[in-house]
């Protein structure tokens, strides 16, 4: 039993008797090639009054083709008028002043809610009205069942069962709206269908044009398409159907050169150039019939992605042929759109980046058909965000629309102005675009730049980029991504304009405090020494002055955070990678404002990535995986060497020229970098600095007040090492006692002997100013405990500390330091044994008269030990002794026989040697 057929009865009677006779050959050649034509021509309606933004010139498309060629537009106005059609909106109208209908700008003006013509009629769901001549009979439909069948089965040899194959396909599609028996049979036949027009596109020559089959297999997709059967959506052999039907019309050869392989190689009548330009009238009208009905964009995302490549293609006919097709796809859209929740388009700000790069395109085909795109686009977008914006976007939508039409009325006069200039672009569409498509237009136009054969592309995108950044700086989401392309595309721009526009957007990004981080993390995860191409990056910087600070004050930051967290087994990379990105920056002197402002932070910082690197190599630092190969990793590059190439450039960049060749000449670099005289380097560095450049040193000296307490010992050392020397400065005095005696105090009593030096260091320069000397008594019994110590540094600077408050010494810590000093006579160490026979001296000098009986034993006592050492091997500390001798002698108002200042040894003179000590028994009778 056949199955039931819908609607039939007397309306199908007639039809039914008209065409029941024919013979089962009826579908002939000719009728299957004019089939769809004369369809197409069989609805005319008038053209619309509306006018339509065109702006191309001598475009073939508007020129009717010669033969049987029509007018694809008509003829799908034609198809639009039929259940297709549904209440397009007011298109695009850029003449502000006209009166006719409701304008773009009068909407504009209007709340969102009651801007009318933005609510479409949805379409209408009944069928279109049927006569006898739009309906099949059962005879006809059965025949063309029959057909089709043949073609399934393999019966399609030549172009004559393939043309009558597809006219069968063809004209079976319009019993779909009545006739339950072609329904059940097209959709069980569905995999069939796509697998037998897959074979048929795969069989045409892919570099000529001879035969309207191609044609006809874009007709009959476009009539399944109208009736709701899909043969390029819903499965992968469908997805690759499309893919394919795409690339046999998008890669055949020019017209230029099909015309040329048809003089030398003849084909019979048909003219080549008019079969292309129906061929590509029929693709065309088969991709607008899959937006026709579309409320959900997904056709629209699937197309996008299918003709991407061909956007993109670095052949000029390849693109034009890509762009003239996306311009019917949005032309169409625009007018038949009819949006319904939750839309599935997911490619707006890629397909905006890459019309508004094409409208920037060398070839002006490709240029004008990508103005008239951005111009339906524009109008898609308009209504697309009007569907999905909430009542909390709603002035943010208000603003975009305001924005926007700002932008047309400027160039409302000259509509081709705008639309031929990318970066207006950019400006018109970035206030409706949110961030995920932000990141969508970054990433489409920063592909482009690969686009190494028309270089005026990478200057478009160059703009592009820049002009987004500026206008949505606030709503990037996806920054890093969008650095990590950055970096990727660097490389391979030549062009010196192109690259200064994307180095000037990533300066955009970093100089925004929402973005900062982000981008130095991104850019400090890179290999160092930094490639040429991100070396130039740090050199290039382009930054507005107000944030040159802030910018270098953050990656001073990273470097501080490694600094302050408890010593590691391994340097953070994030270290080395900031010292040597403050290398190029100093290099490149774009931030040469902020690089004096922020001087002392900088000295401090890198002068303490110094002490961390002492003795390190790249093996020592905490590489993060996969950012080096083995071979990567020379042996030559060091932390070490990062950062003292760093603190030569600051001290270059920021005119310390004096205070560089000082470190030159005194060997300061080698000090610095050696394990056990990093702060001998910096004691040269400072006191350098102290005497050529007394301001920087006292901008660094207040910094370094709070700079003490913070890091680990050796970022702790290093400051105490740089402020110690700088106390020598007149503005130390001004500063309180807290932030010096007493610190030093703590230091003294320090278990790290390298504090204690400093401490007894800072106190000798302190000791220098007046005001500061009664806070320094306080610390005289800490001062005398260091005597004591086995570290000869120490004793030593401790000597040179009494030696200048002996004077002001009370008695009893006098006494004390006596007893104790007497203790040194003889020591080992040469210096410890000469100073403090000077400071045993000192001392003697220093006791008031109503003190010396109390203090006379213990110069009778030191006699006999100067008197030895007076011999001593070492003649400083002989001639020290003997001057000991004397100050004793004048104490206890003795006078010394002459033998007693002899530098002759006794054993060569016993004689006078007998004259001493007969004088000292004396003496010692009395």
């Amino acid at each position: 039993m056949p199955l039931s057929r819908r609607g039939r009865g007397s309306r199908l009677a007639g039809s039914r008797a008209a065409t029941s006779s024919l013979p089962r050959g009826a579908l002939s050649i000719s009728h299957a090639q004019l089939l769809t034509r004369r369809r197409h021509s069989s609805e005319q309606v008038p053209p619309e009054s509306e006018p339509q933004a065109d702006f191309r010139s001598g475009k073939w498309l508007q020129e009717p083709a010669t033969g049987d060629a029509r007018d694809s537009r008509q003829a799908l106005r034609a198809r639009m008028s039929s259940k297709h059609r549904s209440v397009s909106a007011a298109p695009l109208n850029f003449d502000a002043s006209s009166s006719r209908g409701l304008s773009f700008f009068s909407m504009l003006d209007l709340d969102i809610p009651d801007v009318p013509g933005l609510h479409c009629e949805p379409l209408s769901d009944s069928p279109r009205h049927l006569t006898q001549q739009d309906t099949l009979s059962e005879a006809i439909v059965d025949k063309l069942i029959q057909s089709i069948q043949r073609g399934f089965n393999g019966e399609l040899k030549g172009e004559l069962e393939k043309l009558t194959f597809l006219g069968s396909l063809s004209s079976l599609s319009r019993a779909l709206p009545y006739d339950e028996t072609t329904e059940s049979f097209i959709h069980s036949h569905i995999a069939d269908i796509v697998h037998t027009l897959n074979v048929l596109v795969q069989e045409e020559r892919p570099h000529s044009l001879s035969s309207p089959v191609r044609q006809e297999v874009f007709v009959t997709i476009a009539d399944y398409s109208y009736q709701d059967v899909h043969l390029l959506f819903g499965s992968e052999d469908r997805a690759e159907l499309f893919s394919l039907v795409i690339k046999s019309i998008i890669t055949l050869p020019s017209v230029r050169t099909l015309t040329q392989i048809q003089e030398i190689m003849p084909n019979g009548t048909c003219n080549t150039e008019c079969l292309y330009r129906q061929t590509f009238q029929a693709f065309s009208e088969m991709l607008q019939s899959l937006v026709v009905k579309d409320p959900y964009l997904e056709n629209l995302d699937t197309i996008i992605k299918h003709l991407d490549p061909w956007l993109q293609s670095v052949k000029d006919h390849e693109r034009e042929r890509a762009t003239a097709g996306m311009t019917q796809v949005l032309k169409c859209l625009s007018r038949h759109l009819s949006l319904k929740l939750p839309l599935r388009f997911q490619r707006l700000g890629h397909l905006v980046a890459l019309m508004a790069l094409l409208c920037g395109d060398p070839q002006e085909k490709v240029a004008e058909e990508a103005a008239e795109s951005i111009h339906y686009l524009l109008h898609i977008t308009l209504r697309l965000k009007y569907i999905i914006h909430d009542k909390k976007n709603q002035q943010s939508l208000k603003r975009a629309m305001t924005k926007c039409r700002e932008f047309l009325e400027l160039y409302s006069s000259a509509a081709k102005c705008f639309y031929s200039c990318p970066f207006r672009i950019a400006q018109a569409f970035e206030g409706f675009l949110d961030s995920n498509e932000l990141c969508q237009f970054i990433m489409t136009t920063f592909d482009t730049l690969k686009n190494l054969n028309h270089p005026c592309i990478q200057r478009s995108a160059g703009e592009l980029l820049l002009t987004l950044a500026k206008n949505a700086e606030s709503r990037f989401e996806k920054v890093p991504e969008i650095m990590g392309v950055i970096c990727a595309q660097l490389s391979i721009i030549s062009q010196p304009r192109v690259r200064q526009q994307i180095i000037n957007t990533v300066s955009l990004f970093i100089s925004r405090p929402k973005y900062t981080d982000t981008v130095l993390s991104f850019l400090l995860c890179h290999p160092v020494p930094y490639n040429r191409h991100l070396a130039e990056v740090w050199r290039m910087l382009a930054v507005e002055l107000p944030s040159t600070t802030w910018i270098l004050w953050r990656l001073l930051k990273k470097l501080q955070k490694c600094h302050n967290e408890p010593a590691q087994e391994k340097m953070a990379y994030v270290a080395v990678a900031a010292t040597d990105a403050l290398y190029e920056v100093f290099l490149g002197n774009r931030l040469r404002a902020a690089t004096f402002r922020l001087f002392p932070q900088l000295l401090m910082t890198l002068l303490i990535q110094i002490h961390h690197s002492i003795g390190l190599t790249m093996s020592d630092v905490d590489i993060p995986s996969g950012l080096y190969t083995e071979q990567e990793v020379s042996s030559e590059v060091t932390p070490l060497c990062f950062a003292m190439q760093a603190t030569k450039a600051l001290l270059l960049r920021t005119c310390c020229l004096q205070e560089f060749n000082i470190m030159e000449k005194n060997k300061g670099w080698a000090l610095l970098g050696g394990k056990d005289c990093h702060l001998q380097g910096v004691f040269l560095l400072a006191n350098a600095l102290l005497e050529r450049n007394r301001f920087l040193a006292q901008k660094v000296m207040y910094l370094l007040v709070p700079f003490l307490n913070r890091g680990n010992d050796k970022h702790k050392l290093t400051s105490a090492g740089f402020f110690v020397e700088l106390l020598r400065s007149p503005v130390a005095k001004r500063l309180p006692s807290i932030y010096s005696v007493a610190r030093f105090k703590d230091w003294l009593q320090d278990g790290n002997h390298l504090f204690r030096i400093l401490g007894l260091r800072g106190l000798y320069n302190l000791v220098g100013h007046q005001e500061m000397r009664e806070d320094i008594k306080s610390l005289l019994p800490y001062i005398v405990d260091s005597l004591r110590e086995t570290e000869k540094k120490i004793v030593l600077s401790a000597i040179q500390i009494l030696l200048q408050l002996v004077r002001t010494m009370d008695f009893t810590t006098l006494a004390a330091m006596m007893r104790t000093l007497f203790s040194l006579f003889g020591d080992v160490r040469p210096d410890v044994h000469r100073f403090s026979m000077t400071l045993f001296g000192a001392a003697i000098k220093s006791v008031k008269n109503p003190d010396k009986k109390s203090v006379e034993k213990q110069v009778l006592d030191s006699l006999v030990p100067l008197l030895l050492y007076s011999q001593d091997e070492n003649d400083a500390v002989a001639e020290e002794s003997r001057r000991v001798i004397t100050i004793c002698a004048q104490f206890l108002k003795w006078k010394l026989p002459q033998e007693v200042y002899s530098k002759d040894p006794w054993h060569i003179k016993p004689t006078e040697a007998g004259t001493i000590c007969r004088f000292f028994v004396l003496q010692g009778e009395n």
